[in-house]
């Protein structure tokens, strides 16, 4: 794909975003042809924003996940900024297709992270990381059948990428906790919904954070200072209706919110 046809792609997808509509899939013209591609109709989704890059997302965490979308890794995707609801705040749910809430972890950076020939170890990663917070992710789809048109097409889509929530940050000895084994709590309306652990993500949060450091390292993106990643959902993905109070409880961590309007 050359230039012109990835902002072509991206505009196609953006329209069907911002007017609440979808699609079968892009064109065929318009389709990218390997991950790379991919990453570059993605990329000009920037170019509809006045704001800088809040962050990023990390979809198709959970082996259970992948089958449902039919892919077999994850994906990132953009996190843009003015797609982020205020914790306890409204999400208007319109025309959103999936009609889900997912509770995640999110690692703030606290400096650059640079692309470079060796892979990121863990370690490095954390090290630049300079606050957690709970997270919801409210993920929608501009595709009428995401299950089927492939990881391709997703990612051009941002990944299913769409609101998300962030609480406030964690006390620091989020440091020394196995995140793995970490409960999180999804509530309805002040009922739980749905538990789950953080090894639902990749294993492990820290591990599905260091895929992502190194995805976007592989294809050349700078992952800033300040941004934040959520990392996948640590519950199964909670349906939800007009009406509901969607929380996360994620224990001594904190907790974060969201209305459904």
């Amino acid at each position: 794909m050359n230039p012109e046809q990835q902002r072509a792609a991206c505009a196609f997808l953006y329209q069907h975003w911002k007017g609440g509509s979808r699609c079968d899939g892009l064109p065929p013209q318009l389709r990218p042809a390997d991950r790379a591609e991919a990453y570059r109709v993605q990329a000009c989704i920037e170019d509809n924003s006045k704001q800088p890059p809040a962050g990023w997302k990390i979809a198709a965490t959970s082996k259970a996940g992948q089958a449902h979308i039919g892919v077999d890794g994850p994906m990132a995707g953009r996190l843009l900024a003015e797609r982020r609801i205020p914790d306890g705040g409204n999400l208007v749910l319109g025309s959103n297709l999936m009609k889900v809430a997912e509770m995640e972890f999110a690692f703030r950076f606290g400096e650059d992270v640079m692309p470079r020939a060796q892979a990121y170890s863990q370690a490095e990663v954390l090290a630049h990381v300079s606050a957690l917070h709970p997270a919801i992710e409210l993920p929608d789809s501009r595709y009428d059948h995401f299950e089927t048109v492939g990881d391709l097409q997703l990612i051009a889509d941002n990944a299913c990428a769409h609101y998300f929530v962030l609480g406030s940050r964690a006390p620091e000895r989020w440091r020394d906790l196995d995140l793995a084994a970490y409960t999180v709590r999804g509530l309805k309306n002040g009922a739980v919904a749905e538990t789950g652990i953080g090894a639902n993500v990749l294993g492990d949060p820290r591990i599905a954070l260091t895929w992502l450091v190194n995805e976007l390292s592989h294809f050349g993106y700078v992952l800033k200072k300040d941004q934040v990643v959520i990392t996948g959902t640590c519950v199964k993905p909670m349906p939800i209706a007009v009406s509901d109070r969607v929380t996360g409880d994620f224990g001594e961590l904190g907790g974060v919110s969201v209305c459904i309007v």
